[in-house]
């Protein structure tokens, strides 16, 4: 994938690799920074990440890690997607499609039919990115069902 002079290449990463460590932080200094509690941000540590066997994906340009993305299977055919995110610099150039791309890939390995996430109420870009890749709004589904900011979308494979 190309753009500009730029190219940006998707592949599996690891939760214990120091940039990946690095952009989960930054998404989690970005929500805290657009109003949502500790509490209201569900966080994944490495250790649950990897307790979880969430699979994690991530786009480089060269050797710098500028987004990444999981995928947590569970059960009756159900993953949900965790950690969405993609550093600004990169927002807007396609790089989420592609990690979202490597994430659909993934789920039909697993032969998943579902795919769920939660979201922020307040974002709005991320919320446009999923409703353009076929979710749709749910109910709030466990964990999330007391959270008043979290948003629950789904899409049937």
């Amino acid at each position: 994938m190309v753009d500009g002079s730029a190219a940006w290449v998707v592949g599996a990463v690891s939760a214990r690799e120091p940039d990946v460590q690095e952009l989960l932080a930054a998404l989690t200094a970005e929500l805290a920074t657009g109003g949502y509690s500790a509490e209201q941000t569900f966080g994944y540590s490495v250790e649950q990440i990897e307790r979880s066997g969430v699979h994690l994906v991530g786009a480089r340009v060269g050797a710098d890690l500028v987004a990444v993305a999981g995928l947590e299977p569970q059960t009756d055919g159900v993953g949900e997607l965790k950690r969405f995110f993609v550093s600004p610099p990169w927002r807007g150039r396609g790089v989420a499609d592609g990690l979202m791309t490597a994430l659909l890939a993934r789920a039909a390995e697993l032969r998943l039919g579902v795919l769920r996430l939660e979201t922020g109420d307040r974002q709005a870009a991320a919320l446009a990115f999923y409703r353009r890749h076929g979710f749709t709004p749910v109910a709030r589904f466990p964990p999330y069902q007391d959270s008043a900011t979290s948003v629950c979308l789904e899409r049937r494979l």
